[in-house]
């Protein structure tokens, strides 16, 4: 058996010496090698890539996916590594922890898996955490954690991410139509994108066995610019404007190219976001976000093709 631990890179390359050496430390039962896809990087991250794929230990390999975004370089990744039996997802803004690949391994091999999710833990060194940010507001920056136990993952209700995933290579070989979806890509260093929703939701939808494993582990370090309320605000815009696009069904009233539901619901939204911030009650925040969110589906509904 072979599995394939992979990353998508861009413009990072200030992280990939740690974490390449963090990659190669992992212990796994099988043989395995480390892909890295670059999407296009402006900095130096191919001289970098070649110096490390130079260096001793696990084999290193790395491609540059020409299509810009997210979602062309998650593909990529999988042609890549179609004839390994595992292919394990990490991002390049972490640092695996010790026993992710055995957890992943066992979950695949031992427990008949098809996808393994694992915990994605938030680290906010060197620039601490905000006061204003909740705990509520910690699974959009990415933070996995459903508990100490492993379980069946069969709802929606805890979901795992390509920050922290693992893939039996059977079901992209078996499916070739299976992929990450084009429509919900994201490019350069944006924000939002939902790939890995749709593609957890897909699995749901297929009956695959998905295991969560919090021993599969991760740091997420967080970025100074994801540490304002802004990013939250405009991150559920971005998302609402993907439901309004490409979810929303098609509906018989409509009045100026929008069914008056959804202006009501962003009316609503809004008016309950000013009584808060007016009223000084906890959750401001929680609800603009909604209210964003009510108005990216508006304005999707309204200019989808």
């Amino acid at each position: 058996m072979k599995l394939t631990f992979a990353f998508c890179t861009y413009n990072r390359s200030d992280r990939l010496e740690n974490l390449v050496a963090a990659m190669r430390a992992q212990d796994c039962p099988i043989p395995f090698e480390i892909l890295a896809v670059n999407n296009n990087s402006k900095d130096n991250t191919l001289a970098i890539l070649e110096n490390l794929a130079a260096r001793p230990g696990v084999s290193l390999r790395f491609v540059t996916e020409t299509e810009q975004g997210i979602v062309p370089a998650r593909n990529r990744a999988i042609e890549e590594a179609l004839e390994s039996d595992i292919l394990v997802f990490m991002d390049d803004d972490e640092l695996p922890q010790a026993g992710l690949l055995n957890a992943a391994h066992d979950a695949i091999v031992n427990e008949g898996a098809e996808c393994v999710g694992g915990r994605v833990e938030v680290d906010f060194t060197p620039h601490g955490r905000p006061t204003w940010l909740e705990d509520d507001l910690l699974g959009f920056l990415a933070e996995v954690k459903h508990g100490d136990t492993p379980f069946w993952i069969t709802d929606d209700r805890t979901p795992v991410w390509t920050a922290n995933i693992a893939y039996d290579m059977r079901l992209f070989r078996d499916h070739p139509a299976l992929r990450f979806d084009k429509r919900y890509n994201r490019e350069g260093s944006g924000m939002g994108g939902g790939e890995d929703a749709i593609l957890f939701r897909t699995l749901l939808a297929r009956g695959t066995k998905i295991r969560y494993r919090p021993d599969m582990a991760v740091w997420h370090f967080i970025e100074p610019w994801r540490l304002k309320r802004s990013y939250f605000l405009k991150l559920h815009y971005r998302a609402g404007l993907r439901v309004g696009r490409h979810e929303l069904p098609a509906y018989p009233r409509i009045l100026f190219g929008i069914p008056p539901f959804l202006v009501t619901q962003c009316v609503q939204q809004s008016l309950k976001v000013l009584g808060m911030y007016l009223t000084g009650q906890p959750g401001a925040l929680r609800q603009a976000m909604n209210a964003t969110h009510a108005m990216g589906c508006l304005v999707g509904f309204r200019y989808r093709s």
